[in-house]
């Protein structure tokens, strides 16, 4: 039997398609660096969604900035965004939009370089033991 989807989850996959496309193509302001829409959760009676985003910063600028200030200028353009959604999205009641920083993919790279270090040192280790 095939995996059933509640409605909740959803409206969340449609509106991170729909926030995706709208942060590429309508929001114009320049502090804004380059914005993946990483994962949308929605409450259980549609009152809010929970939108984290992930940011590469823009040419020399730092990352930690980047994020700051493309967060204040996502959750400024909330209005905006969750009227242009709710113009393509036939709801009752259309989500109030929360962004949040995605911190998954800073959380994997970490881990991916501990695991590259701590197989270094036991391969660096091991190698005198084989000769």
């Amino acid at each position: 039997m095939a995996r059933e989807f509640s409605r909740t989850q959803r409206v969340a996959d449609q509106i991170q398609r729909d926030l995706a496309q709208l942060i590429q193509f309508e929001i114009k302001d320049p502090r804004l660096g380059m914005v993946t829409v990483s994962h949308v959760r929605v409450a259980k009676d549609l009152g809010y969604a929970d939108v984290y985003v992930t940011v590469m910063p823009l040419s020399d600028q730092d990352e930690a900035q980047t994020v700051k200030e493309s967060l204040a200028v996502l959750n400024k353009a909330a209005g905006f965004l969750r009227h242009e959604l709710a113009r393509g999205i036939k709801l009752r009641v259309m989500p109030q939009l929360r962004f949040h920083f995605d911190e998954t993919v800073e959380r994997g790279r970490r881990l991916h370089s501990l695991i590259e270090q701590a197989y270094q040192r036991e391969s660096k280790d091991s190698s005198p033991d084989e000769d």
